[in-house]
């Protein structure tokens, strides 16, 4: 295999772009993270023109995002390919900036640059697809640390987006460490930076002060065909709970397939149930309302007398699986996927839910991936975040695991306990700081447990400063371009001085 051939980099490309998918659940090897990308930073800097740099950056993201999402496949089938080629796409100006900083015999300032300008060219990319209507910050590279303490306390600091530029430096620091012997110093001493700044982060950044606990039960009725034997089920292990004084009961997302409003013997069966074990149960409604509004998935607080405060609807789709963008134009996707043949409908607003004297902060299922969500709650007030989630298409897939990992994140981000509850696993319950809370209920488990969940006041320094490390990454890309527009000025300058000479 030679790498003057396009055929054979571009595959090379695709590969070590894919590398990272390995860092994430269920595979979980977090450390490799931080040389992941090294075999991609290697063959971009090696690329020959810019416009090869360029193509070897979209390839690379585009192996990234399918195998990140390598699960859709059956769902998706020959869309995730289209997909992921499309979003590739936003690793094309990564590709450049690499080259561009590390390709030829780069001096000493150009390899001190890249290692701010490389990762935060890769956070750009990251912010990009965040968006939900490009499908989400599903697998951030920061995301892979949501099990090691020291980053998860980075993370309370800078959220997931420190997390990522961190990974991404060291990743820059080492392919540098490979190639340049000038530059080995220089990164040695980069690497050694990111270590004693971890250290720091870990004995001086405040851990979050406990005020209490509260007593959540989660009800997972595990793999069940039919709106109505789920219910049933889940009304079965709710009832279980009776005498063990939890308080609240939490269900998974599309629990109750009907709209409680057509339906009052369910609401009045999930009433019984309230008072039956003493606690407010939570429930997720997926059904087309009553009065035609469309459907929407809905979270219900039912108390000893029904339905009790304000409802949550959700707000961010998952594109395809529970809407179709452009239908008119893409809605052949049904036909060739497990596409949603019927679009929901999304919700204006988030809300606060009293239980008792706790207040909840609900978010359903791939909410739990926004940063910001979980943040703006966390300033409304919320003092648990509760996420009802179903990751059943994907059952037998490393989906669910890493939708439990998210709530790791989103609770050291924000100083505030998480619970989520699936319906069908895996269902996780993570303190303050992200460390998992008792035990998990995984994709094989049909049942209920009660968790004691401590609670923590105060506010985060990422509450409080927000999404900084972003702000940061623009910055410096910004005083780079300057930095760039005007040596290319100089140059043409230069340059007709010299004809003019002529």
């Amino acid at each position: 295999m030679s790498l003057a051939s396009p055929w054979w980099r571009g595959l090379v490309a695709a590969v070590s772009g894919a590398l990272p998918f390995l860092t994430f659940p269920t595979p979980d090897l977090w450390w490799f993270a931080y040389v992941a990308l090294v075999p991609l930073l290697l063959l971009i800097r090696s690329a020959p023109t810019a416009r090869r740099a360029v193509l070897d950056g979209w390839l690379g993201g585009f192996g990234f995002l399918f195998a990140v999402h390598h699960w859709l496949l059956p769902s998706l089938n020959v869309f995730i390919v289209v997909l992921a080629a499309l979003l590739g796409l936003l690793w094309a100006p990564w590709g450049w900036l690499v080259w561009r900083v590390l390709g030829g015999a780069p001096g000493r300032g150009a390899l001190l640059a890249a290692l701010v300008l490389v990762p935060s060219g890769w956070l750009m990319a990251e912010l990009v697809r965040s968006w939900q209507y490009l499908g989400g910050p599903w697998g951030l590279l920061g995301a892979s640390q949501w099990e090691v303490p020291p980053a998860l306390r980075l993370a309370s600091v800078g959220g997931v987006w420190l997390l990522s530029f961190l990974v991404v430096a060291v990743n820059t620091a080492v392919a540098e460490l490979v190639f340049s012997r000038a530059a080995r110093l220089l990164a040695a001493g980069a690497l050694a930076l990111v270590a004693a700044g971890v250290t720091a982060a870990w004995f001086w950044v405040p851990a979050p002060p406990r005020t209490g606990s509260v007593r959540v039960a989660v009800v997972q009725p595990g793999v069940i065909n039919g709106p109505m034997d789920r219910f049933d089920r889940s009304a079965q292990l709710t009832a279980r709970l009776a005498g063990s004084r939890p308080d609240l009961v939490v269900w998974g997302e599309s629990s109750v397939g009907f709209d409680l409003s057509a339906r009052p013997d369910l609401t009045a069966r999930l009433a019984a149930l309230s008072r039956q074990v003493g606690a407010d149960v939570l429930v997720n409604v997926d059904a087309q309302r009553a009065d035609g509004k469309g459907i929407y998935k809905t979270s219900v607080l039912i108390g000893p007398n029904g339905p009790t405060g304000p409802t949550y609807d959700k707000m961010r789709l998952v594109p395809f699986g529970e809407y179709i963008p452009f239908r008119s134009v893409l809605g052949w996707a049904t036909k060739v996927g497990k596409a949603a043949a019927v679009n929901r409908h999304r919700g204006t607003r988030q809300v606060l839910m009293n239980v008792g004297k706790v207040r909840i902060g609900p978010l359903i299922c791939f909410e739990t991936a926004f940063p910001d969500m979980t943040r703006h709650l966390a300033d409304m007030g919320a003092q648990v975040l509760v996420a009802q989630s179903s990751t059943s298409t994907f059952q037998d897939t490393w989906a669910p695991a890493q939708h439990a990992s998210l709530a790791a994140l989103r609770a050291a981000e924000t100083w505030r306990p998480m619970v989520h509850a699936t319906l069908t696993g895996e269902s996780a319950v993570f303190d303050a700081s992200g460390r998992q809370v008792g035990p998990r209920m995984g994709t094989n488990t049909s049942g209920e447990h009660l968790y004691t969940v401590p609670l923590s006041g105060g506010r985060s320094p990422y509450d409080r400063l927000g999404a900084w490390v972003p702000q940061l990454a623009v910055g410096s890309l910004a005083v780079a371009a300057v930095y760039e527009g005007t040596l290319r000025t100089r140059a043409r300058r230069g340059n007709g001085t010299a004809r003019r000479a002529g």
